[in-house]
């Protein structure tokens, strides 16, 4: 990704933000991250988001998914003598439709397919003020629904580079060029 990409996205970001009522602070607004899990199709496969704390206990951070951008298929797997993660998802605005372990097909489901590999469809649909938990070794993806999505997610210690993806492809940290 460029830095003229990572810019373009983060400003979108500060929009969502913006259209949820979150005020981030300066400081915040410039460390936005942008993943893009290595693909070059961070519009289709992607998400940004603030990290308001991570410490050895919580982690809280606020995330903006795109009409239609989705953060793809993964679990939280053990790692440093923890379980893995357990968040918990509330959408801030708009829509985000989210895929767990459990009961559902592909054909069944209101998102678009990405173009990543994915499999689990039991389908949780979160509007402003709805809220998910997903408990630690659960596999899940989720997709920003037509207007997008600004989700806050409360969590256990995070280690995002620890995630396995179905997608051997993903690479977790953005690579910025130029």
């Amino acid at each position: 990704m460029t830095k003229t990409e990572y810019a373009e996205q983060a400003k979108k970001a500060l929009a969502y933000y913006d259209k949820a009522n979150i005020v981030i602070t300066d400081e915040e607004k410039a460390n936005i991250e942008v993943a893009d899990f290595g693909l070059g199709k961070v519009n289709n496969i992607g998400l940004q988001l603030v990290v308001y704390i991570n410490t050895d206990r919580v982690c809280a951070k606020e995330m903006v998914l795109l009409p239609g951008q989705t953060c793809p298929e993964h679990i939280h797997v053990p790692t440093n003598g923890m379980e893995g993660k357990e968040e918990t998802f509330r959408c801030r605005y708009g829509e985000v439709y989210l895929y767990v372990d459990g009961e559902g097909t592909s054909d069944g489901i209101k998102a678009k397919l990405p173009d990543s590999p994915v499999t689990v469809f039991h389908e949780v649909i979160l509007h402003a003020g709805e809220q998910y938990t997903i408990y630690p070794g659960t596999k899940h993806w989720f997709q920003g629904g037509k207007d997008g999505a600004v989700v806050s997610e409360f969590s256990t210690h995070s280690t995002d580079e620890t995630d396995v993806f179905t997608d051997k492809a993903i690479i977790r940290e953005t690579k910025i060029e130029g």
